[in-house]
């Protein structure tokens, strides 16, 4: 990266030298835009079976729903990234906020799936642009290493629990109101977050090289089309199967094209959108392995045990949402309380403490059967499932930005959120086929379906607790962090 690439913060507004009620405008304004990203992303899934009805879908392409936002993000989170870099984290914020809120009020007055579909993908657009602009803004905004691991802390903590609150929210939508209005509630909050993101986040201005000037073009689209073939391929198998050529094809169209990028960043580039030294530094590339790992595990916990409580335990939506609670309230209090902890001991053990919590609360959810009660098998696993979790997202942002010069925030943004989606996607996906896998063979030896469905999801949750525990071993990589001596007290990370 040429000292051209870098950015000076140029706060329009008082921000990271601003007052502490202006900086805490600036971490709820972060806070706000990823919980609406995220809280997005689950609060659909308990209202498919109303929509399919209302607009006719089919079952076959019921699955658009969510693979149109999911392919999207993927696809443009990179770029949306850099785009932060380039043109000012302000800007492209307020371009992200004012997408999504326009496709969510389309998607809201949908009246056939074409329109609700192209809504999502559009609503996926505005989130891999906004996304990645949060954490630039808190990356570039809080300096101070305490005050930079609470504001992380409080936007990991946001970023799990609006997972968890989404099917709470969605259960109560569909059960007390409209389907419509998972999508038209975005927009007052779009607004009034517009309206705050253009008040209180200071904007960025590149020096030299900023603009389209600085934008790899070829690296964006061929990261772009290749994440969004791969992810879609990934999106089909569970229908198709691996073998299919609906999988195969756009499956090696995106190996290909990301084989392509790999070589444009490396040999070609001028401005590269991913140089590819930064993962050289270990930190950052550890915890992107922790961040696949642990998503991948987290994020297809919320879809199967969303099933066990409906489908094994006989809950109503709204039950199954108010059954959320303490995962919620769990992933809050690991993301936000464990902060003081980050800048004194590292994210290394952090990141091994909660990961184990979390292996051990989804072992624990894997027993669940039809007979099992809440209380004495559901509430204590998602305690200790929440809390790990929390700790984990914590730690896995602090890990991810470390030792990076100011204007690779974006970078390191869009890369970790990038490789979260690509976690939920991919996990979700392969603990499907196996609990499809499981249940059919259950099925097929005589087993009443519940007891084959519940057999399945088991399953299901054994695999993700596989991936926390791959998640805890990726995590062993990350460096140690030492205190040093120097008067601003930072800290610096060292090998181990």
């Amino acid at each position: 990266m040429t000292v051209t690439d870098r950015t000076t913060e140029r706060p329009a507004r008082p921000g990271r030298g601003g007052s502490g009620h202006r900086l805490g405008l600036v971490l709820a304004a972060c806070c706000l835009g990823q919980f609406m990203n995220v809280l997005d992303a689950s609060v659909v899934n308990v209202a498919l079976p109303v929509i399919a009805a209302d607009l006719d879908f089919t079952r076959h392409n019921l699955q658009f729903v969510n693979n149109a936002y999911t392919v999207v993000v993927c696809g443009f989170l990179l770029l949306g990234g850099r785009l932060a870099d380039l043109f000012g984290q302000r800007r492209v914020f307020l371009c992200g906020v004012g997408l999504f809120t326009f496709a969510s009020l389309v998607g809201g007055a949908a009246s056939s799936p074409a329109t609700l579909v192209l809504a999502r993908a559009f609503q996926g657009l505005g989130a891999a642009v906004m996304a990645p602009a949060t954490l630039t803004v808190l990356g570039t905004t809080f300096t101070e290493p305490g005050a930079r691991a609470r504001a992380f802390g409080w936007w990991s903590a946001v970023s799990g629990a609006a997972g968890a609150i989404g099917v709470l929210a969605g259960g109560v939508i569909v059960q007390w109101f409209s389907w419509r209005w998972i999508f038209l509630v975005n927009v007052p909050v779009g607004l009034l977050l517009f309206a705050g993101v253009r008040w209180v986040v200071p904007e960025t201005r590149p020096r030299r090289s900023g603009g389209a000037a600085g934008l790899d073009l070829p690296g964006a689209v061929t990261v772009t089309l290749g994440l969004m073939s791969a992810v879609y391929a990934v999106s089909q198998s569970a229908a198709y199967g691996w073998g299919s050529a609906r999988v195969l094809v756009p499956l090696a169209a995106g190996v290909a094209l990301l084989a392509g990028f790999l070589v444009i960043q490396a040999r070609f580039a001028r401005h590269p959108l991913v140089p590819l030294g930064i993962f050289r530094n270990r930190s950052v590339a550890a915890a992107n392995l922790v961040a696949f790992f642990g998503v991948a595990a987290l994020f297809s916990t919320f879809y199967f045990f969303t099933l066990v409580l409906q489908q094994v335990l006989g809950y109503s939506p709204l039950r199954t949402g108010l059954s959320y609670l303490p995962l919620s309230l769990g992933m809050a209090l690991g993301g936000w309380g464990i902060a003081p902890l980050v800048p004194r001991t590292g994210p290394r053990p952090i990141l091994l403490g909660g990961l184990t919590l979390t292996a051990t609360g989804l072992l624990l959810l894997s027993r669940v059967g039809v007979d099992s009660g809440y209380v004495g098998d559901v509430l204590v696993p998602c305690v200790l499932l929440g809390f790990g979790m929390g700790a984990v997202l914590n730690a896995t942002t602090n890990a991810a930005t470390a030792g990076l010069a100011p204007h690779q925030a974006g970078l390191a943004s869009g890369l970790l959120n990038t490789t979260r989606q690509l976690g939920s996607a991919v996990g979700l996906v392969t603990l499907a086929a196996l609990s499809v896998s499981r249940a059919d063979a259950r099925t097929g030896a005589g087993a009443a379906t519940t007891d084959a469905l519940a057999s399945g999801y088991r399953l299901a949750l054994t695999g993700a607790a596989f991936f926390a525990v791959a998640g805890l071993v990726a995590a062993l990589f990350v460096p140690v962090r030492k205190r040093s001596t120097s008067p601003q007290g930072d800290t610096e990370m060292v090998a181990a």
